[in-house]
């Protein structure tokens, strides 16, 4: 599943990078959105400690792993708000959008979204994590945080981008109308 995450939200970045008909606010705040920074930074561990049958993280690992969950979560937190503006302003503002939504403006609103999160998230996160002792299942614990960082941050790249004409045509173009596999031809369009 890691994997799956972490191959569909580059094919997203990959495709708006590549493709000039998708540099717009819309397609660079998704591609933003698109990197995997929340993810990394509990399975890698979580899978060591399932291969090595080990559930040990020292205290400054489980802080900064703590600190750093929190930063990405609340930069796309803020991130998918600043996607909902965008939408707003497409849809109130059409004839505005151009001049409103402008590269400088996109730019800026991504730097505030980190410049946010920083300042609310890391402070106030750490003290309201050593804080809690509390006392609950840890199975219940561990089934929703595999849904939570594992299965919604798998789903994303397929969420975004399956039914989204553009982006399609931006995969296609990043491999080519056509893939050969040994003898077999496989056409992209029938699967995109």
């Amino acid at each position: 599943m890691y994997l799956i995450t972490v191959f569909g939200n580059l094919l997203i970045i990959l495709a708006v990078s590549s493709d000039s008909h998708l540099h717009t606010p819309m397609y660079f705040f998704l591609s933003n959105l698109s990197f995997v920074c929340f993810t990394s930074t509990t399975i890698p561990k979580m899978l060591w400690n399932i291969q090595t049958q080990r559930k040990v993280i020292t205290y400054e690992g489980c802080i900064m792993q703590m600190q750093f969950s929190m930063l990405f979560i609340g930069f796309d937190v803020f991130l998918l708000t600043v996607m909902a503006y965008d939408r707003f302003v497409a849809i109130c503002h059409p004839l505005h959008y151009t001049v409103i939504m402008n590269p400088q403006l996109c730019g800026l609103m991504v730097l505030l979204s980190w410049i946010i999160i920083v300042s609310i998230f890391y402070c106030t996160g750490l003290g309201v994590y050593l804080s809690l002792a509390g006392t609950h299942s840890s199975h219940s614990s561990a089934t929703a945080s595999v849904m939570y960082t594992v299965v919604t941050p798998m789903l994303n790249p397929f969420i975004y981008s399956l039914r989204n004409k553009d982006l399609k045509k931006g995969l296609r173009k990043l491999f080519g109308k056509v893939i050969l596999k040994g003898p077999i031809v496989i056409d992209l369009k029938n699967y995109l």
